[in-house]
């Protein structure tokens, strides 16, 4: 089943899951597969001003980081592969009520990159549920939705107001990520699913959760 990936790609996990309709194309088609993915996503909070993640596969090589300024006037993350070149930078929209992040392609900041926006579904939530728009999308229907509660242990990505999965996180607590100050958990990704965008809802997830000091 393996057979034919390119260097880089991460290997199959070792459960089944059905593939969706149609692929699931956002930030590349390289970052499709036709077998079920399992990442393993780990940070070290705040160090130096940086809140930066690792994704690996369940053999453990890199397969993205993600660099982050907090201390910034603007804050911003960028998902690089595994080379260190910048496949998206994500944004949050200041002073947005909805905690609304957008997706720009590469460094770009430019209306014609932004790949997709993200914002809660309601102001006031006791689990976390965003609605995820592409970015030539200007209607109120969104293409993809993130169920669940990500601070709850675990949440799903599913295909716009369907019940369609994409993808699934668990959180995993253990003795050594407490005193190590990480947090790390697992994304599923389902085939034929781009899964450096589910790695992207992911990391917005982490930080509207992670953020407590505007409305929820």
């Amino acid at each position: 089943m393996a057979t034919g990936q390119a260097p880089g790609n991460p290997v199959p996990a070792i459960r089944t899951y059905p593939p969706v309709e149609h692929p699931v194309v956002v930030i590349g088609p390289q970052y499709l597969a036709q077998y079920p993915v399992e990442l393993a996503v780990s940070t070290k909070l705040w160090t130096l001003g940086e809140n930066n993640f690792e994704v690996s596969d369940i053999n453990g090589t890199l397969i993205f980081e993600v660099k982050s300024k907090i201390l910034s006037l603007h804050d911003r993350r960028f998902l690089k592969d595994a080379a260190g070149n910048t496949l998206v930078n994500l944004s949050q929209k200041i002073m947005s009520m909805h905690r609304r992040w957008d997706a720009f392609r590469g460094e770009s900041k430019e209306e014609k990159d932004l790949l997709f926006t993200t914002k809660k579904s309601k102001l006031f939530q006791f689990k976390t549920e965003l609605d995820v728009f592409l970015g030539n999308n200007k209607g109120e229907v969104p293409d993809f939705k993130v169920k669940g509660g990500y601070s709850e242990s675990s949440c799903s990505v599913l295909l716009g107001d369907s019940n369609t999965m994409l993808a699934q996180m668990h959180r995993r607590h253990t003795l050594a990520s407490t005193i190590l100050e990480t947090d790390r958990f697992g994304v599923t990704v389902y085939p034929n699913v781009d899964y450096a965008f589910i790695v992207a809802l992911v990391v917005i997830l982490d930080e509207i959760n992670a953020d407590r000091s505007g409305i929820d």
